[in-house]
């Protein structure tokens, strides 16, 4: 299988962006399957073009999208991506859309087609902490993960997610409280998430309990 792997430069002011560190460490091939890296720009009106052209490039099996999600504790799984983009900072091209629509020929919203609960339970199985995520931000994560799921409805030939990583050690130096993750850890975690997403790729997810009361 080809499974394209996309993660952001650095972005809202930080030097770093443990997304596109991973990429570096990843191998070009993991359990047989080639693994394609893209490093996409943090910039809404230009990285879904980007992430199309390489879909239609590469006709990947399956796309994973990784990104920071600094404050978060563990890896998380995205479960769904809504179709709205409000910007609370500006992006790296000095753009901030509020309440506007991602697609206007797209659904509200549309949910990962990756196994999220097996992911999950086989990370925690490595010790690495994980969790189901039910909300992707409203930011250019969410944007990417939507434009992932569009693209795979529109080319009828792939599964796609999203997946949001904390911050490394080093990033939070000078935030006080603030949880991150070494980087072999996240390397080892988005190794995992190739894996078993590639071993689901047509069998049904597992049925667990990792939903929230609030």
């Amino acid at each position: 299988m080809k499974i394209l792997i996309t993660g952001f430069d650095a972005f809202g002011g930080e030097k770093i962006n443990p997304a596109s560190l991973i990429l570096d460490r990843l191998p070009d091939e993991i359990d047989g399957n080639k693994v394609e890296k893209l490093i996409i720009p943090t910039a809404f009106f230009k990285v879904a073009d980007i992430i199309e052209r390489k879909i239609v490039d590469l006709r990947p099996d399956i796309v994973i999208s990784i990104g920071q999600a600094g404050g978060r504790s563990d890896i998380t799984v995205e479960r769904v991506a809504i179709n709205i983009a409000d910007a609370s900072i500006a992006d790296n091209d000095g753009k901030k859309p509020i309440d506007e629509k991602i697609r206007r020929d797209g659904e509200n919203a549309y949910f990962s087609t990756l196994p999220i609960k097996a992911i999950v339970e086989n990370l925690r199985a490595e010790e690495i902490p994980a969790s189901v995520s039910n909300s992707a931000g409203t930011f250019v994560c969410n944007f990417v993960m939507y434009n992932d799921l569009y693209f795979a409805k529109k080319y009828k030939a792939f599964t796609a997610g999203f997946i949001h990583v904390p911050y490394l050690p080093g990033q939070v130096i000078d935030k006080k409280g603030v949880a991150s993750m070494s980087l072999e850890d996240m390397v080892k975690a988005v190794e995992i998430i190739i894996k078993i997403s590639a071993d689901y790729k047509n069998k049904e997810d597992l049925k667990r309990a990792e939903g929230r009361i609030c």
